[in-house]
Protein backbone atom coordinates (compact mmCIF):
# COMPACT_ATOMS: atom_id res chain seq x y z
CA UNK A 1 0.00 0.00 0.00
CA UNK A 2 1.27 3.45 -0.92
CA UNK A 3 0.75 6.11 1.74
CA UNK A 4 1.19 9.83 1.16
CA UNK A 5 2.05 11.54 4.42
CA UNK A 6 1.23 15.26 4.29
CA UNK A 7 2.34 17.64 7.03
CA UNK A 8 0.22 20.68 7.83
CA UNK A 9 1.42 24.15 6.84
CA UNK A 10 3.16 26.71 9.09
CA UNK A 11 1.57 27.45 12.44
CA UNK A 12 1.13 30.93 13.87
CA UNK A 13 2.87 30.17 17.16
CA UNK A 14 6.05 31.85 18.44
CA UNK A 15 9.23 29.77 18.21
CA UNK A 16 9.99 27.80 21.34
CA UNK A 17 6.35 27.22 22.32
CA UNK A 18 5.33 23.66 23.11
CA UNK A 19 2.01 23.19 21.27
CA UNK A 20 1.62 19.45 20.51
CA UNK A 21 -2.11 18.67 20.62
CA UNK A 22 -3.29 22.24 21.16
CA UNK A 23 -5.43 23.39 18.23
CA UNK A 24 -3.29 26.35 17.14
CA UNK A 25 -3.91 28.73 14.21
CA UNK A 26 -2.06 28.71 10.90
CA UNK A 27 0.02 31.57 9.52
CA UNK A 28 -1.49 34.13 7.13
CA UNK A 29 0.57 32.48 4.39
CA UNK A 30 -1.71 29.42 4.52
CA UNK A 31 -3.24 29.91 1.04
CA UNK A 32 0.16 30.13 -0.64
CA UNK A 33 1.67 27.25 1.34
CA UNK A 34 -1.42 25.08 0.88
CA UNK A 35 -1.41 25.70 -2.89
CA UNK A 36 2.16 24.35 -3.10
CA UNK A 37 1.18 21.24 -1.13
CA UNK A 38 -2.00 20.79 -3.17
CA UNK A 39 -0.02 20.93 -6.42
CA UNK A 40 2.21 18.12 -5.16
CA UNK A 41 -0.76 15.75 -4.73
CA UNK A 42 -3.28 17.14 -7.25
CA UNK A 43 -2.92 14.25 -9.71
CA UNK A 44 -3.08 11.53 -7.05
CA UNK A 45 -6.08 9.19 -6.80
CA UNK A 46 -6.54 8.04 -3.22
CA UNK A 47 -8.71 5.13 -2.06
CA UNK A 48 -9.14 6.85 1.29
CA UNK A 49 -8.01 10.09 2.93
CA UNK A 50 -7.42 10.48 6.68
CA UNK A 51 -6.59 13.47 8.81
CA UNK A 52 -5.77 14.47 12.33
CA UNK A 53 -8.86 16.18 13.78
CA UNK A 54 -6.82 19.28 14.65
CA UNK A 55 -7.75 22.24 12.45
CA UNK A 56 -4.24 22.75 11.09
CA UNK A 57 -4.63 19.39 9.34
CA UNK A 58 -8.35 19.41 8.49
CA UNK A 59 -7.97 22.86 6.94
CA UNK A 60 -5.19 21.66 4.62
CA UNK A 61 -7.13 18.50 3.75
CA UNK A 62 -10.17 20.61 2.81
CA UNK A 63 -8.03 23.01 0.75
CA UNK A 64 -6.61 20.03 -1.13
CA UNK A 65 -10.12 18.81 -1.98
CA UNK A 66 -10.79 16.43 0.92
CA UNK A 67 -13.21 18.22 3.27
CA UNK A 68 -14.67 14.85 4.29
CA UNK A 69 -11.34 13.20 5.13
CA UNK A 70 -11.78 10.66 7.92
CA UNK A 71 -10.73 12.21 11.22
CA UNK A 72 -8.83 9.94 13.59
CA UNK A 73 -7.59 10.99 17.03
CA UNK A 74 -4.63 8.62 16.70
CA UNK A 75 -3.19 10.99 14.07
CA UNK A 76 -2.77 13.85 16.56
CA UNK A 77 0.64 15.25 17.42
CA UNK A 78 2.48 14.24 20.62
CA UNK A 79 0.50 15.12 23.75
CA UNK A 80 2.65 17.43 25.86
CA UNK A 81 0.09 17.48 28.68
CA UNK A 82 0.75 20.23 31.24
CA UNK A 83 3.51 21.71 29.07
CA UNK A 84 1.20 22.65 26.18
CA UNK A 85 1.41 26.32 25.13
CA UNK A 86 4.36 27.07 27.42
CA UNK A 87 7.80 28.13 26.26
CA UNK A 88 10.11 25.11 26.52
CA UNK A 89 12.78 27.23 28.22
CA UNK A 90 10.29 28.47 30.84
CA UNK A 91 8.81 25.12 31.89
CA UNK A 92 9.77 24.62 35.53
CA UNK A 93 8.50 21.05 35.85
CA UNK A 94 11.33 18.95 37.36
CA UNK A 95 10.36 16.11 34.98
CA UNK A 96 11.37 18.24 32.00
CA UNK A 97 15.04 17.23 32.28
CA UNK A 98 14.06 13.56 32.56
CA UNK A 99 12.01 13.98 29.37
CA UNK A 100 14.88 15.71 27.55
CA UNK A 101 17.21 12.87 28.62
CA UNK A 102 14.81 10.13 27.46
CA UNK A 103 11.83 11.51 25.48
CA UNK A 104 11.44 8.08 23.88
CA UNK A 105 10.23 6.56 27.15
CA UNK A 106 9.48 9.39 29.60
CA UNK A 107 6.07 10.98 29.09
CA UNK A 108 5.52 14.72 29.39
CA UNK A 109 3.72 15.47 32.66
CA UNK A 110 0.08 14.66 31.98
CA UNK A 111 0.97 13.73 28.39
CA UNK A 112 2.76 11.00 26.54
CA UNK A 113 6.22 9.78 25.56
CA UNK A 114 7.36 9.37 21.98
CA UNK A 115 6.94 5.57 22.28
CA UNK A 116 3.33 6.10 23.36
CA UNK A 117 2.76 8.21 20.26
CA UNK A 118 4.55 5.64 18.11
CA UNK A 119 2.30 2.89 19.50
CA UNK A 120 -0.89 4.79 18.61
CA UNK A 121 0.38 5.58 15.09
CA UNK A 122 1.41 1.93 14.68
CA UNK A 123 -2.07 0.87 15.79
CA UNK A 124 -3.60 3.15 13.15
CA UNK A 125 -1.27 1.84 10.41
CA UNK A 126 -1.83 -1.81 11.44
CA UNK A 127 -5.57 -1.25 11.09
CA UNK A 128 -5.08 0.55 7.77
CA UNK A 129 -3.16 -2.44 6.36
CA UNK A 130 -6.07 -4.73 7.19
CA UNK A 131 -8.49 -2.54 5.20
CA UNK A 132 -6.88 -3.44 1.86
CA UNK A 133 -6.37 0.04 0.43
CA UNK A 134 -3.87 0.59 -2.39
CA UNK A 135 -3.25 4.35 -2.08
CA UNK A 136 -4.00 6.45 1.00
CA UNK A 137 -3.36 10.05 2.05
CA UNK A 138 -2.80 11.12 5.65
CA UNK A 139 -2.83 14.80 6.67
CA UNK A 140 -1.00 15.02 9.98
CA UNK A 141 1.86 16.43 12.05
CA UNK A 142 5.65 16.24 12.07
CA UNK A 143 5.75 13.67 14.87
CA UNK A 144 3.16 11.51 13.13
CA UNK A 145 5.14 11.59 9.87
CA UNK A 146 8.25 10.54 11.78
CA UNK A 147 6.40 7.67 13.48
CA UNK A 148 5.00 6.45 10.14
CA UNK A 149 8.47 6.51 8.57
CA UNK A 150 9.89 4.51 11.49
CA UNK A 151 7.01 2.05 11.10
CA UNK A 152 7.84 1.71 7.38
CA UNK A 153 11.54 1.14 8.12
CA UNK A 154 12.69 4.40 6.51
CA UNK A 155 13.92 6.06 9.72
CA UNK A 156 15.54 4.56 12.79
CA UNK A 157 14.00 5.26 16.18
CA UNK A 158 17.14 6.80 17.63
CA UNK A 159 17.69 10.26 16.23
CA UNK A 160 14.44 10.28 14.26
CA UNK A 161 13.60 13.78 15.47
CA UNK A 162 16.54 15.06 13.48
CA UNK A 163 14.36 14.29 10.45
CA UNK A 164 11.28 16.42 11.19
CA UNK A 165 9.79 17.22 7.77
CA UNK A 166 9.16 20.87 6.86
CA UNK A 167 5.66 22.33 6.96
CA UNK A 168 3.61 21.32 3.93
CA UNK A 169 5.96 18.41 3.12
CA UNK A 170 4.66 15.36 1.25
CA UNK A 171 6.40 12.04 1.87
CA UNK A 172 5.50 8.70 0.31
CA UNK A 173 5.99 5.44 2.17
CA UNK A 174 5.19 1.86 1.26
CA UNK A 175 3.54 -0.37 3.83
Amino acid sequence: MKVKLIRHTSVDVPKGICYGQTDVPLKETFPEEAAVTHNRIATEKFDQVFTSPLSRCTRLAAFCGYPDAVRDDRLKELNFGEWEMQRFDEITDPRMQQWFNDYLNVPATGGESFMMQFQRISSFLDELKEQGHEHVAIFAHGGVLICAQIYAGILKLEGAFNSIPPYGEVIEIEI
